[in-house]
């Protein structure tokens, strides 16, 4: 972003809706022991009832991608962030499980948009070398809204119930689309149809991406980290750390607080890092790639349980864990423009496809063992859901090592 205009009337409006996505995503940590008191949730009931989000965002990423290459980011958005705010009502004024998941698979499809429209947006405005850069900082305002989500929302329930926290999000909500709408410039539109043809072409497009080796070499691995990352910090860092950490909810949101700090950071790293070793020779997809490798060892360390520092541990998997964010900026650079749209939602489908079955995959396996005597879940059950996603984690780091083809396809773009 070279220009003070486009700064303001871009970067502003997109980062807020994606704190707002952000912010949605994770609120169920800490609202969890609330649903789980009233509702009499199980493990596997939580699990499905927050990854409904994921699902319904899955859901749409491919009409997505067709949408913000043909109609732009800016109205894309906006009228989806409409169906979000909608959802969170529903979420509010609902009074059984049917109705929160539906209400949850509505915000989840209204802010499906968030972060894919913004990245469409920067390939618009900013230079292709500056992308891993500027991604970074958006994705640190995802960060700031899952900071919103550790300490601000448990101050926000000492004055108001989850009921009327979902309520005052709603208005946020409408009040973010309202902003996208009348600040974001309108070159992005013209720019959009001009390049994207019509239904068929937009259709063939797709196919186009996911017949690419290119596509396959690296987006296995990111889908594997990504959706464990989300999986597991939208919902059940909360309660490992309850169940198995020992602390109270102050405690749970102290330190979800510091790791959202370390996310926040780990945007903003990853994507200053890329910037700088652009000039040096490596690639942001190395690292990426090393950042993905380290983000594995700490699970490992977390599901074996090697260390008491808890806190640190966890800090440095909020960390690492946002690395599998570059490979975005780097596939979208692979392709030609007017398929970036389609190349970033079709990468963010496989993740959350893959969160929603980890997120709930997780519930189904800690309730594979009784609960603890005082209603906690057992940490075993943790430990054997963690591991399973690690090994799926290394079978994907494997396949970039042996992939050649994809590797050489790659290389040569």
């Amino acid at each position: 972003m070279t220009a003070r205009i486009p700064l303001l009337r871009v970067f502003l409006p997109f980062a807020l809706g994606y704190f707002l996505s952000y912010l949605f995503r994770v609120i169920n940590a800490m609202i969890a022991p609330d649903l789980v008191s009233e509702l009499g949730l199980g493990a596997a009931d939580l699990g499905l009832l927050t990854s409904a989000y994921f699902f319904s965002f899955a859901l749409f990423q491919l009409p997505l991608g067709i949408l913000l290459d043909h109609y732009g980011p800016r109205k894309t958005e906006a009228a989806l962030l409409l169906i979000a705010a909608a959802g969170a009502a529903v979420f509010a004024m609902s009074s059984g499980t049917d109705g929160l998941v539906i209400g949850r698979a509505l915000i989840g499809f209204g802010v499906s948009a968030c972060l894919m429209a913004a990245f469409k947006a920067y390939t618009l405005w900013v230079p292709k070398e500056r992308l891993p850069l500027i991604n970074g900082f958006q994705m640190s305002a995802g960060g700031l809204g899952a900071l919103a989500g550790t300490v601000p929302v448990e101050m926000a329930l000492t004055m108001t119930d989850w009921r009327g926290l979902f309520l005052g999000l709603a208005v946020v909500t409408v009040a973010a689309a309202a902003f996208i709408f009348f600040t974001v410039p309108k070159r992005d539109e013209a720019e959009a149809k001009a390049r994207s043809g019509g239904l068929g072409p937009q259709i063939r497009g797709i196919g186009e991406i996911f017949t690419s080796p290119v596509f396959w070499w690296i987006a296995p691995l990111t889908v594997a980290s990504q959706s464990t990352f989300l999986a597991i910090q939208s919902l059940w860092t909360g309660p490992w750390l309850a169940d198995v950490g020992g602390l109270d909810r102050d405690g749970v949101a102290r330190h979800l607080m510091m790791i959202a700090i370390a996310m926040i950071a780990g945007f903003l790293s990853t994507g200053i890092i890329a910037d700088r070793l652009r000039h040096w020779g490596v690639k942001p997809v190395s690292i990426a790639i090393g950042g993905m490798g380290l983000f594995m060892c700490l699970q490992a360390v977390i599901a074996i349980g090697l260390t008491d520092n808890i806190l640190v541990v966890w800090m440095a998997f909020g960390f690492f864990g946002t690395t599998g964010i570059l490979p975005y900026a780097v596939l979208s650079q692979k392709f030609p423009v007017n398929l970036a749209g389609r190349v970033n939602t079709g990468l963010n489908l496989l993740a959350f496809v893959g969160a929603f079955s980890a997120q709930w995959m997780i519930g189904v396996i800690i309730e594979q063992w009784p609960l603890m005597a005082d209603g906690r879940y057992h940490p075993d059950g943790y430990q054997a859901a963690f591991l399973t996603l690690l090994a799926v984690q290394v079978a994907t780091m494997a396949w970039l090592v042996i992939d050649r083809k994809g590797h050489k396809a790659f290389s040569k773009l």
